[in-house]
């Protein structure tokens, strides 16, 4: 009897020092953590456990569309109307359709403040502007060297377009809330015009400013609105100086 005793007891013993041992580590590697490391460590084992929870990433892909508007137009060129001949090809309206990317460089400004994100936006944008039947520079002007295979082209349609690729900061606050502001304080940009100018030049650089604002309707798929300035060099003697307005649809990955 007095046997069967010690050995429940020694076991209970035993028992014991392995809990002790067990316990000290662990609570020896959790007193050296830091508060900001056990909550890291907390909301990774709820994630685990939570096959369904999802984290925003904040990179993201959209499409933008809406009105573009140059702030002066180019009639009374060579190439657009042959310098008003049979009508001005002055209209400055038009829309705009483009795509790009969203990738994050930093959540918190690096350490300056916190909830507030960097981007990189990365996006290409192409615009027409209402155009007009007037003359055609290169048909009529064949025409004019007494080309016979050539007429003169004095009501057919020249389209007044736009190519242009940024690279730009885009800098978006209220990290965690659907509804989330931007503002892009400066960019860089690339520009194609078409027709060529005066000059048969068709390249210029130039900056842009903008602000928005996006909304997360489910997952992954954001809606938003966005306004820009472009301000142009005039690099093809050109002013080339135009403004945005229009929505996007930004899927995040």
């Amino acid at each position: 009897m007095n046997r069967g005793r010690s050995v429940t007891q020694l076991s209970i013993c035993v028992w014991f020092v392995g809990c002790v041992f067990w316990a000290v580590p662990s609570a020896s590697l959790a007193q050296g953590l830091s508060v900001d490391q056990r909550l890291e460590r907390l909301e990774q084992k709820t994630l685990s456990q939570s096959p369904g929870a999802e984290q925003e990433t904040g990179n993201m892909v959209f499409f933008r569309g809406g009105w573009a508007g140059l702030i002066n137009d180019r009639s009374n060129e060579v190439e657009t109307d042959v310098f008003g001949f049979s009508g001005s090809n002055d209209n400055n309206n038009g829309y705009y359709v483009g795509a790009g990317l969203d990738l994050v460089l930093t959540r918190d400004i690096w350490d300056l403040f916190p909830g507030t994100w960097v981007l990189g936006e990365i996006g290409v944008e192409f615009k027409r502007f209402n155009s007009k039947d007037v003359t055609q520079a290169v048909p009529s002007t064949c025409a004019a060297a007494g080309i016979s295979t050539c007429s003169v082209e004095t009501n057919k349609k020249v389209q007044i377009t736009m190519l242009t690729v940024n690279v730009a900061p885009k800098i978006m606050f209220m990290e965690g809330s659907r509804f989330r502001p931007w503002i892009i304080p400066v960019g860089l940009d690339f520009h194609v015009i078409s027709p060529p100018s005066n000059d048969t030049t068709v390249l210029d650089i130039g900056v842009q400013f903008a602000v928005g604002a996006q909304y997360r309707i489910w997952k992954a798929i954001h809606l938003g609105v966005d306004g820009r300035f472009h301000l142009a060099t005039g690099q093809t003697d050109t002013t080339n100086n135009y403004g945005t307005a229009g929505a996007y649809v930004g899927i995040a990955f």
